[in-house]
């Protein structure tokens, strides 16, 4: 395909990817970031951050005093520059992800690497979760990343730095923990001990230099659920907010707590199996949609996080035989996947309770989380080793040949 095709392609998506949002993505009018700016200058001017409230709602600030002191920059920012440099941020970090999670694709099919990227970008702004994100204005990217980083390029390579992302990241705020539990079920001891101290350390900063802050968030904001709303609107796509919706009285605590049972067995068993493979994409992916599960609230926004397991998905499709079913099956559940999560499908059953439909629709982003988790399929043995990762003279993840197809490092290989 020319160049100049590509860029007229690039082109008609952007602009029917934009169109889409500005006639039936929800305005948010950056909310939740309004509420990080909104409690920081509260803070700054004497008062207690978790006693802030936006005016005319019931929110305030939800994350760990560690999150607030990262927020400090907005302090001495115009609300229209954060409302900048929270989209800049969002859109790179975004871009980085899907460069590097598109690597082997890219190489494998020979593709254009900026083309495929580009492309990628556009879908994405389609995809409900990252459209809230966007415009809400939420962290839900800049955690993303910073697990990223540190799983597939720290802790992959066993570099002394593995472990201080996902460690910061839990400090920002606490359920990209559960990522430490996965460096512990993987046995990565070091690196889950490096993150454990990153949080730790962080946390400790925050209430050295916010005692106050400190003292309210960890006994009294954390337990208040009224906070963070109610556990049975539609939005909250966890396990929990499955439950909460079978019926209009208190949720079963029992129940959930089997059906969080259930989902961590095939977490570890599948996380560990893409680990000993050396698939540390897979186990990325399948510890990002266990969160999603198994958290008490997981709004839609949250579900940025499935973006690796659907890229997993449309690699290891194209790398079936063409024709094959199981190219068929895999770029299927993708496709079906991806239409759904971009659909706002769940909101028709707002505010709805009972029946087998409303089970069924207004869980549907549950559902798919639960595929993904028990259908991204592993790398083949071997693919993704350590061993077969120095025997490429360790590539910059992410760099690819363009020529032949396979990593950098190997003969005739072109950087891109």
């Amino acid at each position: 395909m020319s160049r100049g095709r590509q860029i007229a392609i690039v082109a008609a998506l952007a602009a029917a990817s934009l169109g889409f949002v500005a006639l039936f993505a929800q305005r948010h009018g950056f909310f939740d970031l309004n509420v990080y700016y909104g409690a920081i200058h509260y803070w700054i001017s004497g008062g207690e951050i978790y006693d802030f409230v936006r005016s005319n709602s019931t929110y305030g600030f939800t994350y760990p005093p560690f999150a607030a002191l990262a927020m400090l920059p907005m302090a001495v920012m115009s609300w229209p520059a954060a409302i900048v440099v929270s989209a800049t941020a969002t859109v790179l970090v975004t871009w980085w992800l899907l460069r590097m999670l598109l690597g082997p694709v890219i190489a494998a099919q020979r593709w254009t690497p900026w083309f495929v990227v580009a492309v990628a970008l556009c879908l994405v702004t389609v995809y409900e979760p990252m459209r809230e994100t966007f415009l809400f204005g939420q962290v839900n990217m800049l955690l993303l990343g910073l697990v990223a980083a540190d799983l597939l390029l720290f802790t992959r390579r066993g570099s002394r730095w593995g472990g201080v992302g996902i460690g910061l990241a839990t400090a920002v705020k606490l359920t990209p923990g559960i990522f430490i539990v996965y460096l512990l079920i993987t046995k990565r001891w070091r690196e889950a001990a490096v993150a454990s101290g990153t949080a730790a350390a962080a946390t400790l900063v925050a209430a050295a230099v916010a005692p106050d802050a400190s003292r309210e968030f960890w006994t009294s904001a954390l337990w208040d659920t009224d906070r963070v709303g109610v556990l049975s609107f539609i939005s909250n796509q966890s396990l929990q907010g499955v439950v909460a919706r079978l019926t209009a009285g208190h949720p079963s605590k029992a129940l959930w707590a089997v059906l969080v049972l259930a989902v961590l067995a095939v977490w570890f068993v599948r996380s560990r199996a893409a680990v000993a493979r050396g698939d540390e994409v897979a186990g990325f992916a399948f510890t990002g949609i266990v969160g999603l599960l198994v958290s008490p609230v997981t709004w839609v926004h949250h579900l940025v996080w499935l973006i690796p397991a659907l890229v997993l998905l449309v690699e290891r499709g194209f790398a079936a035989p063409p024709g094959s079913g199981r190219r068929r099956g895999l770029l299927g559940l993708a496709a079906v996947s991806y239409v759904i999560l971009s659909s706002r499908l769940v909101w028709v059953w707002e505010d709805r309770i009972g029946g087998w439909q409303v089970f069924l629709g207004a869980n549907a982003y549950v559902w798919i989380s639960l595929a993904l988790l028990c259908c991204t399929p592993l790398a083949p043995a071997g693919a993704g080793s350590a061993e077969a990762v120095a025997a490429q003279g360790e590539p910059q993840l992410g760099d690819v040949d363009v020529r032949a197809g396979g990593p950098v490092g190997s003969p005739g290989a072109v950087r891109v």
